[in-house]
């Protein structure tokens, strides 16, 4: 695990809000998580624009101290090293997303993180933004955090594993985790290679940006913003670049700083003609 200086540690905390350091309790560790999902959304916003963003640990720590965020390889690397860095037993794992229609798998498309803490330990996911608000004990049962469900239960696909099954309205059924430490990120670089560079890739074509709080869900798929509260789902279509540029910044905090406004103008437009596709395609089958 690398070390972070005090320096990057302060500006870490600083960029999720996070004002004071504190020994390394459960209580901590859950503020940690909380403030982290909240500030900090999963993302394809690099990969759809054209810069995908390495997920060597280091760089990662980087891309969030610069006011950029990731998805799974940057979000769970970089916090992982945050953790270890204030004095938390932390391991990394390798996991597989089961999206909704597939069989679960563990195919290293996705980093896992454990934390050993007072003889117990807490599944960490900040990666997949409608993942759980707060760590989960690494114990079989379920588990409710509004506006989700969540259950811990054994993987039938690793023996040993553990499986973080995932509310039935959310947007992939569940993550299996493969029990054996990984002791280098870079196990993970081929895929975040395919995921980022190739037109195979699901995330090449896809604007989307997902995170939560204690109250509810957000999803911008494109020009589609979707809100999930104790009352259900709220569908807005976005049709004027400031209300979409408002939303991102204001619900899921990206501000598209690293882009220029010329850039922000094509990516703009690029997703208004991604959605009028959709919206053709879709009314096909209505």
């Amino acid at each position: 695990m690398i070390t972070l200086t005090a320096q990057e540690i302060r500006a870490y905390l600083n960029r999720i809000g996070i004002v004071d350091i504190e020994a390394p309790t459960p209580t901590f560790l859950f503020e940690l998580h909380k403030a982290h999902v909240r500030a900090l959304s999963w993302q394809t916003v690099d990969i759809y624009g054209g810069k995908p963003a390495s997920i060597d640990v280091k760089q990662s720590i980087a891309l969030i101290l610069g006011g950029r965020s990731g998805y799974c390889f940057h979000l769970n690397g970089a916090f992982s090293a945050l953790l270890h860095a204030l004095g938390y037993d932390v391991s990394l794992h390798r996991a597989g997303v089961q999206p909704i229609g597939t069989e679960p798998r563990i195919n290293s498309f996705h980093l896992g993180v454990l934390v050993r803490l007072m003889d117990k330990a807490w599944i960490v996911d900040v990666g997949l933004g409608d993942m759980p608000h707060e760590p989960l004990p690494l114990v079989y049962g379920t588990y409710g955090q509004a506006p989700y469900e969540y259950r811990v239960e054994s993987s039938l696909v690793a023996p040993d594993g553990w499986r973080l099954a995932h509310d039935r309205d959310a947007s992939f059924v569940g993550v299996d985790f493969d029990p054996n430490v990984v002791e280098d990120i870079g196990i993970f670089k081929n895929n975040h290679h395919f995921y980022s560079t190739s037109k195979n890739s699901p995330w090449h074509n896809i604007f989307l940006l997902r995170n939560r709080d204690e109250k509810e869900g957000h999803e911008l798929r494109g020009c589609m913003w979707r809100k999930r509260d104790k009352d259900g789902f709220q569908m807005t279509e976005l049709n004027q670049k400031s209300h979409w540029l408002d939303v991102m910044a204001e619900q899921l905090g990206e501000t598209l700083t690293h882009y220029n406004a010329i850039e922000r103008d094509e990516l703009w437009k690029r997703v208004r003609e991604d959605h009028e596709t959709w919206k053709k395609q879709k009314k096909q089958f209505i």
